[in-house]
């Protein structure tokens, strides 16, 4: 079976980690959220590309989830020291690779070349697609009529400002980066990681032509709210802030003319009712992923999820 799955943040890399333990190579693309790229001292940051690529290369902290493990921070002190802009921390492992990706779009390459050669000399094989090469920005509106640029809003401010809507400034001028289409046409299934709707999925989807494209396609997503919050992130924040009651329903009418099918969390089941009534199939399941044995259960049963549905597709 082959699938594509669209993923953002440190949880739709660790199901897609379990996904590629599960699936061969050539059987699965990933999709990655690029529009809270932004520079940061002359440097060109991807961090939803970077955890994703990080995690399937073994190399990604543990303890967070993102960055590098064994990481050092001599470079971030001398920022401090000279009293330079140090609040989003890069370690030196992770600089050395800012430095390389900078480097190689001054001289011309497309970020999809960029991930590709990061993912041949860190032996990744399944393939990687950032949802475009054009620049796009992601930018936080807040209730005090600010408007943020996301790295801003996420590190430096730590999700504190309250929301009231985003922005994915360049996306309408934006391409389907190379590949990212066609993986689409020839996936059995599409899988919708439990990202941040709003900030990591959303923003691909949005690009021009990839939503018509997964209207031809089964899509399932995986729910990132468990009992109303999130596992990681201001998921569940956004929701309240924005009017919405932070839940697997509430992720539901999220993706609602979308997908087919939905993983909730046991703990949600008292959601499953008002799910179906939206035409979406949930199933419930343990949706935390502790360690890598639950990322690959997960990546199993969502993978069973999905051929379920397509033989009931094909009935």
């Amino acid at each position: 079976m082959k699938v594509v799955a669209l993923a953002g943040g440190v949880g739709g890399a660790k199901l897609v980690d379990g996904l590629a333990d599960c699936l061969g190579a050539s059987d699965l693309s990933v999709v990655v959220n690029t529009g809270d790229d932004f520079n940061f001292l002359g440097l060109r940051i991807c961090p939803d590309l970077d955890t994703v690529c990080y995690t399937l290369a073994g190399i990604a902290d543990p303890s967070t989830g993102w960055g590098r493990k064994d990481e050092t921070w001599n470079a971030l002190t001398t920022l401090e020291q000279l009293d330079a802009p140090a609040w989003f921390r890069l370690g030196d492992k992770d600089l050395g690779h800012h430095l390389d990706r900078t480097s190689c779009l001054f001289q011309g390459w497309s970020l999809s070349a960029v991930v590709e050669h990061f993912c041949q000399r860190f032996g990744i094989q399944t393939v990687i697609l950032p949802m475009t090469d054009n620049e796009v920005a992601t930018y936080v509106h807040t209730q005090d009529e600010k408007s943020l640029p996301f790295q801003e809003y996420f590190v430096h401010l730590r999700c504190e400002p309250k929301v009231k809507g985003f922005e994915f400034r360049g996306v309408e001028q934006s391409r389907p980066a190379p590949g990212v289409l066609t993986a689409i046409q020839e996936a059995d299934c599409v899988i919708i990681c439990p990202s941040n709707p709003w900030v990591s999925v959303t923003p691909i989807l949005s690009v021009p032509g990839v939503r018509k494209a997964l209207n031809e396609k089964l899509v399932v997503a995986v729910s990132p709210l468990i009992g109303g919050k999130a596992i990681k992130g201001p998921a569940a924040k956004m929701y309240t802030e924005l009017g919405i009651e932070p839940s697997s329903v509430s992720v539901s009418r999220h993706y609602q003319g979308l997908i087919s099918g939905i993983l909730i969390d046991t703990e949600d089941e008292k959601d499953a009712k008002q799910i179906s009534r939206l035409g979406i199939i949930p199933m419930m399941t343990n949706v935390f992923m502790r360690d890598s044995e639950d990322r690959k259960r997960l990546a199993i049963e969502l993978l069973q999820f999905c051929e379920s549905q397509l033989k009931g597709k094909n009935l």
